[in-house]
């Protein structure tokens, strides 16, 4: 019989807009917050075998150190190794593939996993080269490194949204039907606050007082959904990557802070610890498309994650596809025919934002509880992943 793998305990942080509430702390801080509430759910005797870590832009200086550091915020003893992981927008997803692996290794029974972003901090940086003399007269020039990172180089430089307006040609998705989704899922993530779908699994963060000798701030809720956003607003925007081209910055995911921590356990720990988990990893499946039509990348993800749980769409109660912009998400919807009303129901990163290796984790905390809370059976999660890749998950309530 194979190994079962489970989800025994998932928080995050809230997601803090660009420059904003969250844009002070270090993703590794961030990541310490969220995991250190996701532990706090089990047992205090939990003995935690791994820490797996997923963050993109190492946007501070300690970021080559991120897994590590994030065991260290989290109270972890110092003997938990841990290892950072970048799979760039799958990297948070990644890292529960990379805990189900060790379990079904029989390497762990406990890993800590999730994914951590801190966008604000991403530096203008140098070459490495003006390390070694420069010519007089010249001036050098600094890189935004966080718009150097959201272009992928290689075999043909292409900004990801460039890769958006490719599917939006593909697949004739029109800039009406962009703007349209893009009020739907900021008024989903609205109503998926006032009923409760996120409070199991954002954990307050505690801020130093705006003013000096002033209260504490406690920052509790997603900073960056505009759900007084309409069609009629959005329509106003200018295209950003091609002329007359779908994508604005109203339509597209947004630039965030945020962590999110998922606890991956075996059979074993759940009977060891006594533990009740929120759900079963079923399956997982990733795939690799091409580099200019990147957020496509879902559909193969998907369709392999299913066939290898032995299921298909019909079987599934909730999906959740990461929204890197309205066009690709739009795309990948009616590439694989996915319900509307089953899909993206709370609201997705054009509301919540997408600290890039953060989605994942986010996603996967999101619909563990949500399974819990509405009584479903089956939830698939998933993201199109920058260079061409895809990533997706099936999850079961247990």
């Amino acid at each position: 019989m194979a190994t079962q793998v489970f989800i025994a305990a998932s928080k995050r942080t809230p997601f803090g807009a660009f420059g904003g509430s969250l844009s002070h702390l270090t993703a590794a801080q961030l990541g310490g917050l969220a995991s250190k509430a996701a532990l706090a759910q089990l047992p205090k005797d939990i003995k935690v075998d791994s820490v797996h870590f997923g963050s993109v832009l190492q946007s501070d200086p300690s970021g080559a150190y991120l897994a590590r550091h994030v065991g260290h915020y989290a109270g972890l003893p110092v003997d938990v190794p841990a290892l950072s992981s970048n799979r760039l927008c799958g990297s948070g997803f990644q890292t529960v593939v990379n805990a189900a692996q060790e379990i079904k290794l029989g390497e762990a029974d406990v890993v800590l996993t999730g994914g951590s972003e801190n966008m604000s901090l991403s530096p203008y940086t140098l070459s490495g080269k003006s390390r070694f003399g420069n010519k007089y007269g010249v001036d050098l020039k600094l890189e935004d490194s966080l718009a150097a990172a959201l272009t992928d180089r290689v075999p043909t430089p292409t900004p990801m949204g460039i890769t958006a307006e490719n599917l939006a040609n593909k697949y004739n998705v029109s800039r009406q039907e962009c703007d349209e989704y893009a009020v739907l899922t900021q008024q989903r993530w609205k109503a998926a606050l006032d009923a409760g779908a996120f409070k199991d699994e954002i954990v307050p963060v505690t801020l130093p007082p705006k003013k000096r000798g002033g209260p504490d701030v406690v920052f509790a809720q997603d900073e960056h959904p505009r759900p007084q956003a309409t069609v009629e607003s959005l329509a106003k925007l200018p295209s950003v990557f091609a002329k007359g081209g779908v994508v604005t910055a109203g339509n597209a995911s947004g630039i965030c802070d945020g962590a999110a921590a998922n606890v991956v356990v075996s059979e074993k720990a759940i009977s060891q610890y006594g533990l009740t988990p929120l759900a079963k990893v079923v399956s997982y499946h990733v795939v690799a498309v091409e580099p200019s039509i990147m957020g496509i990348g879902p559909v193969e993800a998907i369709r392999g994650a299913l066939q290898k749980a032995n299921l298909s769409i019909s079987d599934i109660d909730l999906f959740d596809v990461n929204e890197a912009f309205a066009a690709q998400w739009l795309s990948v919807q009616k590439e694989l025919g996915l319900p509307i009303e089953k899909s993206n129901v709370f609201g997705g990163a054009i509301a919540l934002g997408h600290p890039l290796g953060a989605s994942g984790a986010r996603i996967t905390a999101n619909m563990v509880h949500n399974l819990r809370r509405l009584d479903k059976k089956y939830g698939v999660v998933g993201a199109c992943i920058g260079g061409g890749q895809g990533i997706a998950l099936v999850l079961e309530r247990v």
